[in-house]
């Protein structure tokens, strides 16, 4: 039982670490990783896949924004959110192999969203961006780099 919900609690660590909230999952998995408790295939799984639900949570919202970017209590100012927008125009879903880094990664979901990007091609980039980031530092963790 403690091992499900070990595995429960880095699902919704890496969760949370995709949306808005200054949530992080990378010191979870290493300290699961360094436990040597876990299966480690299974730890990067639980990882990439909370981490890319909580960006398509962000994606979903993104779609949204259209019926509340007039409200006055809206977080994101007019101007801040056409500068994201031709952002996202300028360098296009390839931008989201970006999702993975701190600070830009969630907005640049939330923009994809409001832009409408195809949920496949969302979930595709996002997926091996996110995933190769819990590569990358399992592989340094475990000593494979």
């Amino acid at each position: 039982m403690f091992e499900l919900t070990s595995y429960i609690g880095l699902f919704v660590a890496a969760f949370g670490a995709a949306t808005l909230l200054p949530m992080q999952s990378e010191a979870v998995l290493v300290g699961m990783l360094l436990s040597d408790r876990y299966v480690v295939s299974t730890l990067l799984a639980v990882a990439t896949v909370g981490n890319v639900l909580g960006s398509a949570l962000n994606w979903l919202l993104g779609r949204s924004v259209e019926r509340f970017r007039h409200k006055r209590w809206f977080p994101v100012s007019e101007s801040k959110l056409e500068k994201a927008q031709q952002s996202y125009l300028r360098y296009g879903r390839w931008s989201l192999l970006l999702s993975w880094v701190p600070i830009i990664g969630d907005p640049l979901t939330v923009v994809a969203g409001v832009m409408r990007e195809p949920l496949w091609s969302f979930l595709l980039i996002v997926t091996l961006a996110k995933g190769a980031r819990y590569l990358v530092l399992t592989a340094v963790t475990l000593g494979w780099a």
